[in-house]
């Protein structure tokens, strides 16, 4: 067996898409993780890559600009390496503005979108349509973003990890580390974190989400309503989560949490209302302190690197972070944005 270069802890979404991203450079590559690909909060299946105002634009905002345009051609790489669909499509996403402030902010947003996100994406309002796939909108208007794309989370891992096997990868429970090693272990790693640096680096966070049996329009937006994302997935499916819990006992188990998330999906979205609950889903993930992604060095420990803390955001920052984690461990080149770096949340 040939000896790694890479080691990556943890076969979440940052963990095999800087694998990914190391393949493709030539590394030889060993994932670890016991729970297997996805087996964590990446296994979930909500899915929604979706951008934050565009406004107040900051290094984090940039970052996920050029992550979110680069998730196309990454993800089709993917599935023709794996010949599996991880579920990508960017079919943009619709917004309710609720009242007459929150419109006139809307149509500043999208003379600002117009200026930071220039010709790759649009951010408009519009007057709501008489159409099935549109939320409630007191006011009779929308937002819509051309940005926001979809995946499904469990299918995208395993679509990552067929296509690191196909090209020499390893992925297996345990083994020996070999090489620069990457930890991406997920709220456990922010726990190890924490008690290397004598701080709260991060927490976890847990999320609840349930799963719809409903066939969205073809070509249906996400939506996003009252802080709920509802997502139409092409199997027929349509997710909806999730939960904020920074107080939880059991990471893995479902509850009223999520049996309300349905009821509220309904009064967003009317066209749901009926569709059966096919599957509930919950798991911890993990929120850096700042907020932002940690990645770079593991201060102290040589040869060790960090890549953590994507809450709420990892799948859509997954393509950024894989870039310039293959650019410090393979290159030695340090491309991480600023307040992304381990230090800046020590």
């Amino acid at each position: 067996m040939a000896t790694a270069e890479i080691t990556v802890r943890g076969a979440g979404i940052f963990g095999l898409s800087v694998a990914w991203a190391c393949v493709q450079r030539g590394a030889r590559v060993r994932v670890i993780d016991p729970a297997g690909p996805g087996g964590g909060a990446s296994g979930g299946i909500v899915g929604a890559l979706a951008p934050h105002v565009p406004e107040n634009w900051n290094t984090k905002k940039a970052f996920q600009l050029d992550s979110l345009l680069a998730a196309g051609p990454f993800w089709r790489d993917v599935a023709a390496a794996s010949g599996m669909s991880p579920g990508y499509a960017r079919f943009g996403r619709l917004q309710p503005i609720l009242d007459v402030d929150a419109l006139t902010l809307a149509r500043a947003r999208a003379e600002s979108a117009a200026n930071l996100w220039g010709r790759s994406a649009e951010w408009s309002v519009e007057e709501t349509g008489l159409v099935d796939w549109s939320p409630i909108t007191p006011t009779g208007w929308l937002i819509r973003d051309t940005l926001s794309a979809r995946l499904h989370p469990a299918r995208a891992c395993a679509a990552l990890s067929a296509a690191l096997i196909a090209r020499g990868a390893e992925i297996c429970p345990e083994a020996s580390e070999e090489g620069a090693v990457i930890h991406a272990t997920g709220w456990k790693g922010l726990e190890d974190l924490s008690a290397a640096a004598g701080r709260t680096v991060g927490v976890g966070v847990k999320g609840q989400a349930v799963l719809l049996r409903h066939r969205a329009p073809e070509g249906a937006p996400q939506i996003f309503s009252d802080g709920l994302h509802i997502v139409p997935h092409d199997d027929g499916t349509v997710a909806v989560g999730s939960t904020t819990e920074r107080n939880w006992d059991d990471p893995g188990s479902t509850d009223d949490n999520a049996d309300a998330l349905a009821e509220r999906a309904t009064e967003a979205l009317p066209i749901l209302r009926g569709a059966p609950v096919i599957a509930r889903w919950a798991g911890v993930r993990p929120r850096a302190r700042s907020r932002a992604p940690i990645l770079g060095s593991w201060p102290g420990r040589n040869g060790h690197f960090v890549a953590n803390g994507g809450f709420k955001i990892g799948f859509g920052m997954a393509p950024g972070i894989a870039r310039v984690m293959a650019d410090l461990t393979l290159d030695g080149v340090d491309s991480i944005p600023d307040g992304f770096r381990v230090e800046d949340n020590l």
